[in-house]
């Protein structure tokens, strides 16, 4: 575990050196403090209209602005973890670094791995940052807290998913806006494969919408925490380190 984290450790050193990595939380601020806004400011409303009304304050906290809020910042992952991943590999064969990191005393798997973890530490910054903001909601109301963080375990479940299939495509190219492209191409399949089931009852299309992030994020979203939602989650992530591990041998081999 050592070489993971010193391999971790450099790659969050390369994130946090060049501009990347505050450009992406300033980015990620900016919009989640606007949907946070914008969802306080609905929520607010509904209530100041029943109350108007004399229904009183009925309102889940929870069901009108957090799980939405956590739905929005999966959205947002979309967009932010091509961008996390596109440089961790591909960056390496631009600047021919490479074949230093492939002929070090490292085996394959630690050296994915901290690249793995300091990208999921990377997006983890981003939850920090929903954390501050949820503590306004602490202050002047009384929120479950208990099912926050059922959600927040299952972004990260779901980022790590995604961060491993993003991390295996830094591998295949050299060229960080193929591979952020790609990345966000097979992240947006990924959530979009559960419209399959709107439509069509099929095997195929069950096999299709389980195979979609956003179908075993609901769960979390709203608290609960169900095995196979974790099980699919750790097959993705297994998968795709896996599948990362299995392509740096083969660069090794073709070296």
């Amino acid at each position: 575990m050592k070489n993971v984290w010193i391999i971790a450790k450099k790659e969050l050193k390369s994130y946090f050196a060049s501009p990347i990595a505050y450009l992406l939380l300033t980015m990620f601020a900016v919009i989640f403090g606007f949907f946070f806004w914008n969802q306080v400011g609905f929520f607010v409303i509904r209530g100041m209209e029943s109350q108007m009304m004399g229904q009183g304050m009925p309102m889940n906290m929870n069901e009108w602005i957090i799980r939405p809020l956590f739905m929005n910042v999966s959205v947002i992952g979309l967009f932010l973890i091509p961008l996390i991943t596109m440089r961790l590999f591909a960056e390496e064969k631009r600047s021919g670094t490479m074949e230093l990191l492939m002929t070090s005393p490292l085996r394959d798997w630690e050296i994915v791995v901290g690249k793995w973890a300091a990208a999921m530490f990377l997006y983890f910054c981003f939850l920090v940052i929903m954390a501050l903001s949820f503590q306004f909601l602490f202050i002047y109301g009384k929120p479950d807290w208990k099912p926050m963080l059922v959600a927040y375990l299952g972004l990260l479940l779901q980022a790590g998913g995604l961060l491993a299939i993003g991390t295996f495509i830094s591998t295949l190219t050299r060229n960080q806006i193929i591979a952020g492209a790609a990345t966000f191409g097979v992240c947006l399949l990924l959530w979009v494969l559960e419209w399959v089931s709107g439509y069509e009852t099929a095997t195929w299309a069950k096999v299709m919408a389980y195979m979609s992030v956003v179908t075993h994020f609901d769960g979390f979203s709203k608290g609960v925490i169900d095995t196979k939602d974790v099980v699919f989650y750790l097959s993705v992530i297994y998968f795709g380190l896996f599948m990362t591990s299995r392509s740096m041998e083969s660069l090794r081999w073709r070296a």
